[in-house]
């Protein structure tokens, strides 16, 4: 781009980008002009935000920088915005000036943790399926990105429709979604019907907005005032669980490193099941008191196989408000599509319960042998000291070290079917153990999902699935919310067609799948072996068939999901960098 160019497009952009409480010009028709007292914005006290935003979003005699006032967001937020602002505005600033411009806007016009809560499926990158509030969210907003980005920002009513207008200038497909709605199916892109009487499509949205994700909530303010450093320093119990590979327990051992909101960190995982530990070192960070971004590596952590453990990962954690426990996921992958889901909790004094090495009872069963893993278990134990609930005994404990306690059980042939927690003096495992009759069905799990097809330049996209036992629940009927989640069963995989045309081939093109549920996605293509040259892609089923479970007719029991192999991802947006 010229120089000439850019400044034209600077220009532009300002003027979409007006001062806060101005009126924005190009304002989405059917909008009556705001007549509201403008909102108190957040002041900007941090010298060098000051210094390097100051020059283009004007200072008012409060201390409010123009639209950065009246915005909070989640560090992927805030670091998309000043890539932005590099990119179209200009901005000259170092890597380190732009880790503490992020850390400040980050923490102090961030969110506050009920806030982040319910979105940090986005920071986590994990795929599922978003719930459509109302419809013009689903065609102003969703039909081009997750509505979770949107909902991982707050701002001034104001600020929303100035969002709106950026949209309008950048992007030539907004004015239509914003006006009229679309969201395409094929080649037809359907254009949503909008009643005559009703407002647009951009107002119903501005409007829910303005109501849902505001500026100042009760949250924000409570978390303002209640904010700290935060002190993680020590040793953390960790419970994991790898798709594919089972769960894992061991700790994390964190040091403070630099700042008093960076951390060092190592980690030993220990399968449930046989098999090698896990050893990891890393560091991160900590936004806003509670927001952890951090990246750690194994002993391999650039080379082995896609789903190596040992890879490098990024890790997002959500910390609780007292700083007690912490959830999250560490993931890697190109399409970050690999992943360990994480759970900590403060190490103490107190004995703690960690997790199972089986998930089920049958009902009537004697001498079941369950091994609970735990921290700090006391020296003497007794069958009383352990609770599995209703209508499972305790006979007698096998053996325990400080890390475990193998006992023996019996379940009542009267029991209640269902989910009970295991307690250990003042330490409860929630839900942990499930008592049944029979496995009534095998759920796949992820049920539907996208791999990508690879080539020489552009990576594949793996998906990994596990086959999840359920007893219908006690309503007596499969496949509705009552359902007990039994755990995982042996299964064997396989990949059957799934009929979209006549004459599909797909399932002999598209890739293949381990024996333990790891989908590897062929090249892209042309393929001179398929029907006109066609390039790989296509959709089949992957069928989990149960080993030792059968129906009611003595077959096995088998579940299914709906796997869609497509082409690459031929564009590569920029990823986060928020972590240390």
């Amino acid at each position: 781009m010229t120089k000439a160019a850019l400044l034209v497009t600077l220009a532009a952009l300002l003027a979409v980008m007006p001062g806060q409480g101005q009126e924005a010009p190009n304002q989405p028709a059917g909008r009556p002009a705001a007549e509201e007292k403008p909102e108190e914005g957040i002041p900007v006290t941090d010298p060098l935000v000051i210094a390097k935003c100051g020059t283009c979003h004007t200072r008012d005699d409060k201390g409010n920088l123009s639209r950065i006032s009246w915005e909070r967001a989640a560090p992927e937020g805030w670091e998309e915005a000043i890539k932005r602002m590099v990119r179209l505005n200009g901005l000259e600033i170092s890597p380190a000036e732009a880790r503490s411009v992020l850390k400040y806007l980050s923490t102090y016009h961030g969110l506050a943790p009920e806030e982040a809560k319910p979105v940090m499926y986005m920071a986590e990158h994990r795929i599922q399926d978003e719930p459509v509030p109302i419809e013009a969210v689903r065609t102003t907003c969703m039909g081009c990105h997750p509505f979770g980005r949107g909902l991982s920002w707050r701002r001034s009513k104001e600020d929303w429709k100035l969002l709106t207008n950026m949209h309008v200038f950048l992007y030539a497909q907004a004015d239509v979604a914003f006006r009229r709605g679309f969201f395409g199916t094929g080649n037809a892109p359907i254009i949503a019907q909008v009643q005559e009487d009703a407002p647009p499509l951009v107002d119903q949205t501005l409007d829910y907005l303005g109501k849902n994700a505001p500026l100042h909530t009760p949250e924000w303010a409570a978390w303002r005032a209640r904010m700290r450093a935060p002190k993680l320093d020590g040793r953390w119990l960790v419970t994991a669980h790898i798709p594919g590979r089972g769960k894992y327990y061991g700790e994390m051992v964190m040091e403070r490193a630099s700042a008093d909101d960076e951390f060092q960190t190592r980690v030993k995982l220990q399968p449930v099941t046989e098999g090698p530990a896990l050893t990891r070192t890393g560091q991160g960070l900590v936004y806003a008191g509670y927001s952890w971004r951090g990246r750690s590596k194994g002993s391999n952590p650039a080379g082995g196989a896609p789903d190596d453990v040992s890879k490098e990962m990024r890790e997002t954690l959500w910390f609780s408000p007292d700083q007690l426990w912490a959830e999250g996921r560490w993931f890697w992958g190109e399409y970050q599509e690999f992943g360990v889901d994480v759970k900590l909790v403060r190490a103490s004094a107190d004995a703690t319960l960690l997790g199972v090495d089986r998930t089920m009872f049958k009902l009537g069963s004697q001498g079941n042998r369950i091994r609970v893993i735990a921290d700090n278990v006391p020296a003497q134990v007794t069958p009383a000291d352990l609770d599995f609930g209703s209508g499972i005994t305790v006979r007698r404990i096998v053996s325990r070290t400080s890390s475990e306690v193998v006992a023996e059980v019996d379940v009542a042939s009267n029991a209640v079917p269902g989910k009970r927690d295991i307690a250990f003096h003042r330490s409860v495992l929630q839900s942990v153990i499930a008592v049944y009759d029979r496995v009534d069905y095998i759920k796949v799990i992820p049920e539907a999902s996208i791999s990508h097809l690879g080539s020489d330049v552009h990576p594949r996209g793996y998906e990994q699935f596990e086959a999840i036992a359920y007893q219908r629940g006690a309503d007596d009927k499969l496949h509705t919310a009552d359902d007990v989640e039994l755990g995982p069963v042996d299964v064997t995989w396989s990949v059957e067609e799934y009929l979209s045309v006549y004459g599909d081939d797909d399932k002999d093109f598209v890739g293949a799948l381990s024996s333990t549920g790891l989908f590897t996605p062929a090249l892209d293509g042309p393929n001179p072996k398929r029907k006109f040259n066609r390039n790989n892609y296509g959709d089949v089923w992957v069928v989990a068939t149960a080993k030792n479970e059968k129906d009611k007719d003595n077959k096995p029991l088998a579940g299914r999901s709906y796997l869609v192999v497509t082409v690459p991802t031929y564009i590569r947006w920029d990823q986060p960098e928020v972590s240390r």
